[in-house]
């Protein structure tokens, strides 16, 4: 998908899905992919080194994990889920809970609060899926992360979530006339973001 210069990198395995905004890259995936991860990024004529900006939707261990791929970028993450990052809480951040090896990310050089701009985009606090977990917003496309996915789904609340926290962010996302949705996890959905949004809220 190329919409609004965003470019879509299906999630591979256990890897989230990654969006490339020209030198920006919005989560990198567990980290256990870094062949399939840069080939991507390199088709579309980027190269790991030219990637400037590092944004991750949250702080799980399948959204950060490759964030050491790219030396020369900084890494971006809301302030609350950079608490969990720099601490490397075990079931957020690393993924030792889950079996993966424990690759240090814990680096994060910019705290992003909500309503902050970055390159285009409107940073949105939506937090119930981590406590820190964000939306990037830019008027047509939301990229949404964990907080609400295509056909219904949003995200888990049961490692470091809250429900009601997250019932009140999908409800804070149904006022948004989203055209592309475009999640952290599964399809894409072009064209009826919105409607998929409300479909997600009316199932709480």
């Amino acid at each position: 998908m190329n919409s609004n210069n965003i470019l879509f990198i299906p999630g591979y395995n256990m890897d989230s899905n990654c969006y490339l905004i020209g030198d920006m890259l919005v989560d990198t995936g567990t980290g256990t992919n870094e062949d399939y991860l840069i080939s991507q990024i390199e088709k579309h004529g980027i190269k790991r080194e030219d990637i400037s900006l590092v944004v991750n939707t949250h702080c799980h261990f399948d959204h950060i994990g490759g964030n050491h791929f790219f030396e020369n970028a900084e890494i971006a993450v809301h302030e609350l889920d950079a608490i969990s990052i720099r601490n490397e809480d075990t079931l957020g951040t690393t993924g030792t809970a889950f079996g993966f090896d424990d690759v240090n990310n814990s680096r994060v050089d910019i705290e992003l609060k909500d309503g902050d701009e970055i390159r285009g985009f409107k940073i949105i606090h939506t937090p119930g899926h981590t406590s820190g977990g964000i939306c990037l917003w830019d008027g047509v496309n939301l990229i949404s992360g964990d907080t609400v996915f295509s056909h219904g789904g949003v995200g888990r609340t049961d490692i470091g979530g809250d429900w009601n926290d997250l019932k009140e962010s999908v409800l804070k996302l149904t006022n948004l006339d989203v055209v592309n949705l475009l999640p952290g996890h599964g399809p894409i959905v072009e064209g009826n973001g919105k409607e998929h949004i409300k479909f997600s809220y009316s199932q709480f």
